[in-house]
């Protein structure tokens, strides 16, 4: 290994680098020589000679340390100096530091040389804790993988890999933590993730199990790495900044409200398209799973065998998803309720929302979506669910004196059918929407 580590040094050395280093060790000794020359000549009495050598050595360390130097700090890697490093004293090394506190007393009272080597030792353990749990720190890459798509209350697994590029030293006992501040007090990590051993530009990785308990916004401004090791007498943390970002959907299990409003809403949905005749797509034969309402009486005449139509299924799943966020129209039922239920039911609407606009997503169906901040266009609803979803994730309460106008623009729309969730009074809702959409209200959930 170490005759690898000096081949590979050989070839990647920095030759421009190396040849300044030289040419200022010889400039320095050079500089030596004419310093010890000043000397040696000044105790003979010659004081011109004395000074001339005195100038030489101090023009040429001058030199070096104007032209030289500056370039070879340039070229010198210092990241393991830049990184900040927090300290907390445990409970071991209050006990330890005690200990050496003790020893100090005993060895100043007692003038014992052996006390004075046990103290010299224990100092010693000391230095070298710091040291290691310093190198153990350096030379670390942090990072964090998450699912494109995350849901609330839905457990998932995030990925956590540290990668040591140190050539030479492995990286023992780490700990991974998540560290956020008051300005965004929502952490996505929220346990710590242990590493024990990491090898030499090599890589670990740690799933990590994790759970949003609602929607929203999640943001983790820094990473702490931390570590106890060798001795457990300090615990070293460095800092990794971070710009980790994610938005969590609302909650799309089907809920016992979902299940309940499913029949109706499909009942809603054939009692609006029932008559309004729909576009032919083919005529095939007949199979025991079809209902005879589609049986083609003429064309089963003349081939002498069963046929049925088939329609185009875009027309039958079209619908228009609502979500109505205005609250601000007083409600004397909703003063009883207080803020904190009043916000629980808000919530449900927004997840009674997802899981609707996930039903229509799963049965491949044309949807649009709509709040009063944003539109869809009418599309599949696997082009547009996710933009839903987030837009969901987002919603917050309405309380506007303009909120809610964008349910008398859907009234003149009469061709599609609308799933409406909303806070407003029944009597404050347009007429035209009464035939043309199932209504859901806040307080019947």
């Amino acid at each position: 290994m170490a005759t690898s580590l000096v081949v590979r040094w050989w070839r990647e050395r920095d030759r421009p680098g190396w040849r300044g280093f030289a040419v200022a060790m010889g400039t320095l000794a050079v500089a030596l020589l004419a310093a010890l020359y000043s000397a040696a000549v000044a105790q003979e009495g010659r004081i011109w000679a004395a000074g001339l050598a005195a100038v030489v050595a101090l023009g040429l360390a001058g030199w070096v340390a104007v032209a030289i130097v500056p370039g070879l700090a340039r070229r010198t890697s210092l990241r393991w100096l830049v990184y900040q490093v927090d300290y907390r004293l445990t409970r071991e090394g209050i006990i330890y530091l005690a200990a050496v506190l003790i020893l100090v007393l005993a060895a100043v009272n007692t003038g014992n040389n052996l006390l004075f080597m046990v103290l010299a030792c224990m100092l010693a353990g000391i230095l070298i804790s710091g040291i290691l749990s310093r190198a153990v720190l350096t030379g670390l890459e942090l990072t964090f993988e998450l699912p494109e798509h995350i849901f609330a209350e839905q457990p998932l697994l995030a990925t956590v890999e540290v990668r040591n590029h140190k050539e030479m030293l492995p990286s023992f006992s780490l700990r991974v933590v998540g560290e956020g501040s008051g300005k965004h007090p929502a952490q996505i990590l929220t346990r710590p993730v242990y590493f024990p051993f990491i090898p030499r530009l090599g890589a670990a990785r740690q799933k990590v199990e994790l759970m949003f308990p609602r929607r929203g916004i999640y943001r983790q401004d820094a990473f702490g790495i931390r570590t106890k090791f060798p001795f457990g007498f300090l615990e070293k943390t460095r800092h990794v900044d971070s710009k980790t970002e994610v938005v969590v959907y609302p909650h799309v299990q089907p809920t016992e409200q979902f299940y309940e409003i499913l029949p109706l809403l499909s009942g809603e949905m054939t009692s609006f398209y029932r008559g309004r005749g729909y576009e032919l797509h083919s005529i095939r034969d007949y199979v025991n799973t079809d209902s005879a309402r589609f049986v083609d009486w003429k064309a089963s005449a003349k081939s002498n065998a069963l046929k049925v139509r088939e329609f185009t299924r875009e027309d039958e799943r079209r619908v228009m998803l609502v979500l109505d966020p205005f609250v601000g129209v007083p409600r004397p039922e909703l003063g009883r309720l207080g803020p904190a239920e009043f916000e629980e039911r808000f919530e449900r609407a927004v997840s009674l929302a997802a899981c609707i606009a996930w039903h229509f997503y799963e049965i491949n169906s044309v949807m649009q979506f709509r709040t009063d901040r944003i539109s869809t266009p009418m599309a599949s609803a696997s082009e547009i669910i996710y933009d839903a979803l987030r837009e969901l994730a987002f919603l917050q309460p309405d309380t506007s004196a303009a909120g809610g106008a964008f349910l008398d623009e859907l009234a003149t729309d009469r061709e599609i059918f609308k799933i409406i969730l909303t806070c407003r009074p029944q009597g404050s809702l347009p007429t035209a929407l009464w035939s043309s959409s199932y209504l859901l209200f806040f307080d019947s959930l």
